[in-house]
């Protein structure tokens, strides 16, 4: 065989012969994942990954996803639903639940802004997707990624990259959906509340409170259990404070590493026969639709709160009632001072953040007993 055929032979046995149409559109969507994470800054620990593994799953021949591949053996946590639950032992071990405890009346306001959820499920149903699917696509209104992830594993795995992008990029343009949600149903005057200092909460109800918590919801609903243990686990080994390496550990190196493969198995998963379909259009439509009514809601209920208080709640507060932590409540309190200076709203809106959080993965419970 002369050179010519050798090189010929060697082209062959490259991705660049079977390079589609399909795989060139998905390294966009990668580089534009990648873009508005070191560029904007948008959600980059995760957002990153994502990209970087949606472009490594586009590339020809490379087996990287196949079986034996390096990212199928780092997807196989995200199939047996295990980084989810690790991610969660993480936000627990980082989340003060003081705020919630302290005025526990905002917990209503974290439920409210799941109202986005089967706002989102409805219409994907209208849209024709199973039951199923339409729970999985709900869940993103909860912008919580991993309860997303744990869901969409259970009920509908096959729009894993879909649904998974869509809520992490509308977690990070928390900071660009809310305020227009805000202004749109409170006034200057309602803005300008300032509240009351929370009351100190105990060590004895931090301590108490997520052990209560993980015995009375996992009651109710069991299938929900591996996640509302484990975020309530990390949280008891912040409060107690006598395990303080395992709580560092686990809200520092075990999140970060845990986050580095879930995010790369997540964006593995976005090749461009599954992802390039008209459902990825829906489902991405879909998620601005339920972030967007769980913002309102949230804020609605906090509208009557503060009617029923005599004009002590700011009704801003409702809207981190979607479970983007904290980003959600800084955005509460940007906008709070820039309606009066004086005014900090950071750990009032906290109180509903950290439920919501809660919210969503009992929304999700709910979703996985009654569908199962």
């Amino acid at each position: 065989m002369g050179i010519t055929e050798y090189l010929y032979e060697l082209l062959n046995t490259t991705g660049i012969v079977q390079l589609t149409a399909g795989n060139i559109i998905m390294i966009i969507v990668g580089c534009v994942l990648l873009y508005l994470a070191i560029k904007k800054g948008f959600e980059p620990l995760l957002l990153l990954p994502i990209g970087f593994g949606a472009i490594l799953a586009n590339l020809p021949a490379t087996g990287i996803m196949a079986e034996g591949g390096l990212l199928r053996y780092f997807f196989w946590g995200v199939e047996k639903e295990i980084f989810p639950p690790l991610i969660f032992l993480g936000v627990g071990a980082m989340t003060d639940f003081g705020p919630l405890l302290a005025n526990p009346i905002t917990i209503l306001l974290g439920a409210a802004a799941q109202v986005g959820v089967f706002v989102a499920l409805y219409g994907a149903e209208l849209l024709g997707f199973s039951i199923k699917e339409a729970a999985s696509i709900g869940i993103i209104g909860g912008a919580d990624g991993p309860t997303a992830i744990y869901l969409t594993m259970k009920m509908a795995p096959h729009l894993l990259g879909a649904i998974a992008v869509a809520a992490y990029t509308y977690m990070s343009l928390v900071p660009i959906i809310l305020p227009p949600a805000i202004r749109l149903l409170t006034t200057k005057k309602e803005r300008q509340i300032v509240m009351e200092q929370l009351r100190p909460v105990s060590k004895l109800e931090k301590v108490l409170f997520p052990i209560i918590c993980t015995v009375i919801i996992s009651l109710i609903l069991p299938p929900i259990a591996p996640l509302m243990g484990m975020l309530m686990l990390g949280n008891l080994m912040r409060e107690c404070g006598v395990v303080e390496r395992l709580s560092k550990t686990a809200a520092n190196e075990l999140i970060n590493i845990v986050t580095i493969l879930l995010a790369l198995s997540v964006g593995a998963t976005m090749d461009a026969a599954s992802f390039l379909t008209v459902k990825t259009i829906e489902i991405i439509i879909l998620g601005a639709v339920a972030f967007f009514f769980g913002a309102v809601s949230g804020v609605l209920l906090g509208k009557v709160m503060c009617a029923l208080s005599g004009g002590k709640i700011n009704p801003m507060i409702g809207a981190a009632g979607v479970s983007a932590v904290p980003m959600a409540a800084r955005v509460v309190q940007r906008m709070g001072q820039k309606e009066n200076p004086a005014n900090f709203l950071l750990m009032h809106a906290m109180g509903p953040n950290v439920a919501g959080v809660i919210g969503t993965a009992t929304a999700a419970g709910v979703m996985l007993a009654l569908l199962k």
